[in-house]
C-alpha cells in the first residue's frame, strides 16, 4: 500500500493527535464523539489523512485543537493546558488511532462510521499495554465489516430526502438509487457523473457516498 505520508512523520502525527484529543476532552470538556465530529467537520481530519506536514508536525496538539474549535466556535475562549501527561485513555486513543489511520489508509470519517471515538477510548484498558499491532488487528476486523446501511442511504436520510425526491433532484433513475442503497449495484463502480450528480443533489462530497473508499 502507498501511504499518504512518509513514516518519518508518524511519531509527530501521533503526538499531535493524541494531545489534541486529550486537551479537547479533558481540558475543554468536549464530549468524545462531539470532538471527533468537530475534527471531521473542520477539515483538519482530511489534511491529517493527506499528510499535510503543517498539521502533522507543524503545530502542537493544543494548537490543532484550537484551530479545530475556531472553525465552529469562533469566539470561544479555551482553557490553559492542565493535564497533558500523556497517560490518559483519551491521549492513548489519539496515539493509537493515528497509527491505525496511517497503517490502513482509511479516512477518519469511515473509521468513525464503524466505531465511535468514545468506544476507542474504552479500548485503552485492554490494549494500552499491548503491542500496537493487536489494536490494529482489532480495528481492521471492525472496519472491514459491512455497514448495515449504505452511505448513500445514511446521508440521504440525514438530509430528509426520500428516494423519489433524490431521483428528481439528481436526475438519476429511482431504481438505480434503490439498487445502490441495497448494495445490489456497487456505487464504487458507478459512472463518475452518476456519483457526482447524487453528491451535488444531497450536498456532500463524492467521496462521502463511496463505501470503503481508498485513499
Amino acid at each position: 500500500m502507498i501511504r499518504a505520508y512518509n513514516g518519518y512523520y508518524l511519531s509527530d502525527a501521533k503526538a499531535t493527535l493524541s494531545q489534541c484529543f486529550d486537551y479537547m476532552i479533558n481540558d475543554c470538556e468536549f464530549d468524545p464523539d462531539w470532538t471527533s465530529a468537530l475534527f471531521l467537520s473542520s477539515g483538519y481530519a482530511e489534511q491529517f489523512e493527506r499528510g499535510n506536514p503543517g498539521v502533522l508536525a507543524g503545530m502542537s496538539g493544543v494548537e490543532l485543537a484550537m484551530a479545530i474549535v475556531r472553525k465552529t466556535y469562533r469566539d470561544k475562549t479555551l482553557p490553559e493546558l492542565r493535564y497533558g501527561d500523556g497517560l490518559s485513555p483519551e491521549y492513548w486513543a489519539g496515539w493509537a488511532l493515528s497509527e491505525y489511520q496511517w497503517y490502513s489508509g482509511r479516512r477518519f470519517r469511515d473509521i468513525f462510521d464503524r466505531i465511535k471515538l468514545s468506544e476507542i477510548i474504552t479500548m485503552y484498558r485492554v490494549f494500552h499495554e499491548m503491542d500496537i499491532r493487536k489494536f490494529i488487528e482489532t480495528m481492521e476486523t471492525i472496519c472491514s465489516s459491512t455497514l448495515s446501511e449504505s452511505r448513500l442511504k445514511t446521508i440521504r436520510e440525514s438530509r430528509g430526502l426520500s428516494q423519489a425526491e433524490l431521483a428528481r433532484e439528481s436526475g438519476i433513475n429511482l431504481r438505480n438509487i434503490q439498487m445502490y442503497e441495497q448494495r445490489v449495484n456497487d456505487i464504487n463502480r458507478a459512472q463518475a457523473r452518476t456519483v457526482y450528480m447524487l453528491a451535488r443533489a444531497i450536498g456532500c462530497h463524492v467521496e462521502d457516498l463511496l463505501d470503503n473508499p481508498t485513499m
